[in-house]
């Protein structure tokens, strides 16, 4: 068989090599994906978007790019669309007026569940299956047929679960990955270890940044000990301080009790906060609220991420219920995903 992929986030990639791992060796990849995976059209460097301006002076290059699948895609057996929903929902509708026969499967869908849910329709219109990592997801889609809930990537991912709360004298912080998710985070993260001594501070940092950068956005970092690993660090941790995103789920997945805390610029939160009718950022929260329970963890935002809220929030956190509550949390989301993909792939 012959893939059609376009997978142009590296987490997406994370996610095709698990999958990957599920599809039998006749099952040869073609596109857009990690060049680790095999040999794609564009390494992933290629694509990389830092920005506005740097979106248009690349938007000619996309629009080939588009058309360079669609091409290629005549001559395989099935397309594999992984997130990135700017460029793939286009792409999509492109293959679907193109080949109205081809078999298009689109995986870790864009979170019509938040916002632009009238991606819903589009998604039905032009793709064949839908693989859901949301357990509610489905409830927005009215042909139930197309879209199925495959369970979640990190099950996959994530390979040890604490099994008891220890103390470790472990505290790991995770500013983000963005420069101004940690610009903003680690002056307040610098000053929040001052009134935590004797631990050890564990900051966990991208694999793919470099001693120079590091160097020019994190600042002095002596009193850390650097780890480019989060799921082994977050496991030996007894507590984490965790920037919003994928990283909290990991985090409330593997039992590790932490604070989220976050601060966007003013103009991008105001954006969000119209757009985004969410009562919580994190996602493990937001499955909770789902279940009609509490919510997990804390969440600090904006002005309120101060040294005291964090260091409070540390102290008083119920941290054998947050571990009982993390079970629960795998329970929901009940498997891997990377199985049931490659099943429907292949049938």
């Amino acid at each position: 068989m012959k893939l059609l992929v376009c997978a142009m986030e590296a987490s997406s990639n994370i996610h095709l090599k698990e999958l990957k791992k599920h599809l039998p060796n006749s099952v040869e990849l073609y596109g857009v994906f990690d060049k680790e995976l095999g040999n794609p059209l564009y390494d992933l460097t290629s694509l990389a978007i830092m920005g506005i301006v740097d979106a248009l002076k690349k938007i000619r290059f996309f629009f080939k790019l588009r058309d360079e699948l669609v091409q290629l895609a005549k001559d395989c057996d099935k397309v594999l669309l992984m997130d990135s929903s700017g460029f793939n929902l286009p792409l999509a509708k492109k293959l679907r007026e193109t080949y109205p026969n081809k078999e298009i499967i689109y995986y870790i869908l864009p979170q019509a569940w938040a916002w632009k849910k009238g991606r819903v329709k589009k998604l039905e219109a032009y793709c064949s299956k839908l693989c859901s990592i949301i357990p509610f997801e489905s409830e927005l889609y009215s042909d139930k047929n197309k879209i199925t809930y495959v369970g979640h990537p990190l099950l996959d991912e994530i390979t040890v679960f604490k099994d008891e709360i220890k103390q470790t004298d472990k505290i790991a912080f995770m500013p983000g990955s963005r420069k101004t998710e940690i610009t903003n985070l680690m002056p307040i993260f610098k000053e929040l270890i001052k009134k935590i001594p004797n631990k050890e501070y564990i900051l966990i940092i991208p694999a793919k940044f470099d001693d120079e950068y590091i160097n020019k956005i994190y600042g002095d970092i002596s009193n850390f000990t650097i780890s480019r690993n989060a799921h082994k660090s977050l496991t030996e941790a007894e507590y984490a301080f965790v920037c919003s995103g994928t990283a909290t789920l990991e985090a409330a997945l593997i039992g590790t009790p932490f604070t989220l805390s976050y601060i966007a610029k003013k103009i991008d939160f105001f954006i969000g906060n119209l757009f985004v009718k969410l009562n919580y950022v994190g996602l493990a929260n937001i499955f909770f609220e789902k279940m009609g329970r509490e919510s997990l963890h804390s969440e600090f935002l904006q002005e309120n991420v101060t040294v005291e809220n964090l260091f409070n929030d540390y102290i008083n956190l119920d941290k054998k219920l947050f571990f009982e509550n993390s079970k629960i949390l795998r329970d929901y989301l009940q498997n891997g995903s990377s199985q049931n993909v490659a099943q429907i792939i292949i049938n």
